[in-house]
């Protein structure tokens, strides 16, 4: 009795990629026939591109490109939402209608032959989820590869189960996604969300290459709003770390009290301006850097109580 082969999707987020899509289709499209000709997926399958509201004529090549080849279909956000919104909204999409699914980014980084391995990881080994992880960082400089690695090791610590240099290459079974769609958060980090769902995973390590054309989306400003996003919507910790910090700032401030009242008995008290200058500026820094952190949770509950649409689709190919 001949099993049916699974039918995948691929999505790929798409921002402004005019100089790279046109470059990264035809390697996707072929290692897609690569895929079926090798018995590892239906011909059915499809290729997803999501536009994230690219300002430039990314929309224009997707539909290009569904025209010219039925395995090419895609999706267009109704404006820029962000890398993890688009990805969520393909993930959706493909929801129901596929498999299994595995998310690439458009730049042609990712190494697209590690996918071979994740699909047999699904058939043979059972795994419902695979992760594509980094094998080294070697290519990178020494300050993303430092605060890359750091970032990781961060989340680690605070409790956080995400997957040591993995980003958000992977496949996802249709089982997880659908459990997936129960987790309804509006901040969204998905690297550190999948891992929570459980099921049987997998992982491929793989080199990542460089950019093909045009520019990288996720410059140090966005790595560290993303790793903030990371922390704050998957750890408390840090607001343990508030209060350990205030009960040791406190029994120091103690400590002080008792101290100054002894010199006073004592009469040896000095008026000091630096003195207390520096302990007012100490514990004013403190209770700011503290407030910031316990703002950063109350905008996200924030936002999470608004409900609002993590994604509007405005246009399809299909």
């Amino acid at each position: 009795m001949s099993v049916a082969l699974p039918l995948l999707w691929i999505v790929i987020p798409c921002y402004n990629e005019e100089k790279v899509l046109p470059m990264t289709a035809p390697i996707f499209l072929d290692k897609l026939k690569k895929l079926v000709s090798g018995g590892l997926v239906s011909d059915s399958s499809r290729i997803l591109f999501v536009n994230d509201g690219s300002k430039d004529s990314t929309w224009e090549i997707i539909t290009a490109l569904s025209r010219q080849d039925s395995h090419f279909i895609g999706i267009s956000q109704s404006r820029n939402r962000g890398h993890q919104s688009s990805l969520l909204a393909g993930l959706m999409e493909a929801k129901g209608k596929c498999d299994i699914t595995i998310s690439i980014d458009c730049d042609g980084q990712d190494d697209i032959n590690a996918m071979d391995e994740m699909v047999r990881k699904y058939k043979d080994e059972g795994c419902q989820l695979v992760y594509g992880v980094r094998s080294s960082r070697k290519k990178d400089s020494f300050l993303k590869r430092f605060t890359a690695e750091s970032f990781y090791k961060i989340l680690h610590s605070m409790g956080a189960e995400v997957v040591f240099n993995h980003a958000d290459y992977r496949l996802v079974s249709g089982k997880v996604l659908d459990a997936f769609s129960d987790f309804n958060e509006v901040n969204l980090f998905l690297r550190g969300l999948f891992p929570l769902i459980g099921f049987k995973s997998g992982t491929v390590y793989y080199e990542r290459n460089e950019r093909l054309a045009g520019e990288s989306h996720y410059p140090l400003a966005k790595m560290l709003s993303l790793a903030l996003d990371g922390i704050t919507s998957l750890s408390v910790k840090p607001l343990h770390f508030i209060s350990v910090f205030g009960l040791l700032i406190a029994l120091i401030s103690f400590v002080g009290v008792v101290w100054s009242v002894v010199q006073v008995i004592r009469g040896k008290t000095v008026a000091g301006w630096a003195s207390t200058t520096c302990i007012i500026c100490f514990v004013s820094g403190v209770q700011l850097i503290s407030l910031g952190i316990i703002g950063e949770y109350i905008g996200k509950i924030y936002m999470e109580t608004k409900s609002r649409p993590r994604y509007i689709i405005s246009e399809r190919t299909y």
